[in-house]
């Protein structure tokens, strides 16, 4: 019996990878709707070992995918969702063409809509997955909560990522896990530490939106990134406001003195705006969160070593007092001052803070209390001073909080030529190269021999240009005088030549 001939590429590499057109043909979908379920399901395209063996011997450079990922999207319930899509675009259409008001308003209302729930615990089975894929979830739709309503960005869209982002930001408050600041001219970079998990993202400075001469970005594109980041950081809010007994999505109590006419008609609009202000304490479901909890470390002596044990402790230790900075401390913050990072760094630890009432709502008492202990302030001088408080500006708050401890306020009055705002985010434990403005940091007795040091490398750098200088003017004299040695002893040859030859002549002659 013979057995059946093997034919090439159906096994191995090329029975392994199938192009973008043979997905699409697969699938039945086009291009636009083929990007989008690829993004909503985490599919990307792959690199094979031997391009020529998955492309079936084509020489040209293809897109390729992985068969078992297609297969994998061809029992995916949003691809139904898609053409049901198709078919109402179609039909608004048609309705719009013929000006047919009622087919209008009963195709709107049986408007297909995506339910990304099943997707993002299908990507994220567990809480600690999704805090560990938060990062770039968090920056982009920071991002995107500051953009106005664009050509393919609703604005829905915008306000939701908004909301979603000023509830992540209550949390980190109510749990106090932010850990590091840093202000780069790209925005604010902020690290949290949630349930063992580092959480690091960028909020971006609030400079006004110009929009783009050519489309540069595919906003379409990042749309689509954005509508599953906005159902996956809802899943994580909720998770998070549920451990730290908070009420989902956030209240706050409203005294009877706020109860207006207004805060009654619109409730909604009300509540939104004073959760946007991160000044007020949300609504708990049950015990008193902000109560200090004494975390106990177990005790191995046998397994675990006792001086690795006390390190534990005291950093422990260390965590516990930076939670508790600016506790006691009470802060105003002029108008130039930007309001939401600065406020949100000083909620997480434990500090009061509060605005001018005209600026924004939330504010809790006016500039005139004399209970105020810092002020912060961004311009060069200022009017009338209180001498009861200190005037600083905002890098005093960021510079604390990486240092871990209050930094001397005399370096950051009004006017004054601030330190350098050094990078939390480096590794201490390699070696690598320390600024001098870091070394001074750390050790006080640096700074002040920084001068002198300084002073005598200038002179010792000039005292060897001159040396320099001195020995290149002298080598060349000496050249010179070389040259003119040389020229005066090959004149006197010449002139003795000449003579001899006179003389040979005369004596012929």
């Amino acid at each position: 019996m013979v057995s059946k001939r093997k034919k090439k590429y159906e096994s191995g590499e090329g029975n392994r990878y199938v192009s973008r057109k043979t997905a699409l043909k697969m699938l039945q979908l086009s291009l636009k709707d083929f990007r989008k379920l690829c993004i909503l399901k985490g599919i990307y395209p792959r690199e094979p070992r031997n391009r020529k063996r998955a492309q079936k011997g084509a020489t040209g450079i293809k897109t390729l995918y992985h068969l078992k990922d297609i297969q994998f999207l061809l029992h995916e319930p949003i691809i139904w969702k898609l053409r049901d899509y198709k078919i109402f675009a179609k039909k608004m259409g048609k309705a719009r063409a013929l000006r047919d008001f009622e087919t209008i308003k009963r195709t709107l209302e049986n408007r297909p809509h995506l339910t990304l729930d099943h997707i993002v615990k299908e990507r994220y089975p567990s809480f600690i997955d999704a805090l560990r894929d938060l990062d770039d979830c968090l920056t982009l739709l920071f991002m995107f909560s500051t953009f106005p309503s664009l050509q393919h960005v609703p604005r829905d869209q915008s306000a939701l990522c908004r909301r979603l982002t000023i509830e992540f930001l209550h949390a980190v408050i109510a749990s106090q896990t932010l850990r590091k600041v840093f202000v780069s001219i790209k925005g604010y970079y902020f690290q949290a530490e949630i349930k063992g998990q580092t959480v690091t993202w960028i909020v971006p400075h609030q400079f006004c939106f110009v929009p783009q001469s050519t489309l540069e970005v595919d906003f379409r594109v990042m749309s689509t990134f954005v509508q599953f980041y906005c159902v996956m950081l809802g899943f994580v809010n909720f998770r998070l406001y549920h451990l730290l007994n908070l009420h989902y999505p956030p209240k706050f109590a409203v005294s009877s003195a706020d109860a207006t006419e207004k805060t009654l008609v619109d409730e909604e609009a009300f509540v939104s705006e004073r959760v946007a202000a991160l000044n007020v304490p949300l609504f708990c479901t049950g015990r008193d969160t902000t109560a200090e909890e004494e975390v106990e470390i177990d005790q191995f002596p046998m397994i675990e070593d006792p001086t690795k044990l006390e390190e534990i402790k005291q950093e422990a230790e260390k965590v516990k007092k930076h939670k508790t900075l600016f506790k006691g401390l009470k802060f105003f913050l002029n108008r130039e001052v930007p309001r939401e990072p600065v406020v949100f760094t000083i909620r997480c630890f434990g500090g009061e803070v509060s605005w001018d009432k005209l600026l924004f709502v939330g504010a809790t008492f006016d500039e005139s209390d004399e209970s105020i202990t810092h002020q912060i302030v961004d311009r060069p001088s200022l009017g009338k001073q209180y001498i009861s408080r200190y005037y600083v500006q905002p890098q005093w708050i960021f510079d604390s909080v990486n240092a871990r401890e209050l930094q001397p306020v005399e370096k950051y009055f009004l006017g004054a030529v601030l330190p350098p705002h050094l990078s939390p985010f480096i590794d201490k434990t390699r070696e690598q190269y320390v600024p001098p403005e870091e070394r001074a940091l750390e050790d006080p007795s640096l700074a002040e021999m920084n001068p002198e040091k300084e002073e005598t490398e200038e002179e010792s750098e000039t005292d060897e240009v001159e040396k320099k200088n001195e020995s290149e003017n002298e080598g060349e004299m000496l050249r010179n005088e070389e040259e003119r040695e040389d020229g005066n002893e090959s004149e006197i040859h010449e002139k003795d030549k000449v003579r001899e030859q006179k003389v040979g002549i005369e004596c012929g002659l």
